[in-house]
């Protein structure tokens, strides 16, 4: 597990005034699975690439129990940078009225569901 995934974790269980949920953003293969023989276990075939979540999609989304808003949160290590893709996400997340921010640690997530 990466330090980021550990904060992600962290944030998910320490924060009680939203339900988180972890984003798994990126490209993955669809198809059908069948027996192989030949290989003696399950394999994909008619696979498929399916894209994922946009670019920038923030590491966990969800939803503020006191209102109903929309909640999404960029986790970062201490030294971690925010990508363009990931600030344009966050401000247009903004615009439309959620509550979006990059954080850090537990604390940090507190603040911005509190403050937003």
């Amino acid at each position: 597990m990466t330090e980021e995934h550990g904060i992600q974790n962290q944030i998910r269980a320490g924060v009680a005034q939203a339900v988180l949920f972890r984003s798994n953003a990126g490209d993955f293969w669809q198809g059908r699975l069948v027996y192989s023989r030949e290989f003696k276990q399950t394999v994909l075939i008619n696979i498929r690439r399916v894209e994922g979540l946009p670019k920038g999609f923030a590491d966990l989304f969800g939803v503020r129990l006191s209102d109903g808003k929309a909640v999404f949160i960029e986790v970062k290590t201490a030294g971690g940078k925010a990508s363009d893709d990931q600030k344009k996400f966050i401000k247009k997340m903004r615009e439309f009225g959620a509550v979006a921010g990059i954080c850090r640690s537990v604390d940090e997530a507190l603040k911005l569901i509190s403050n937003q």
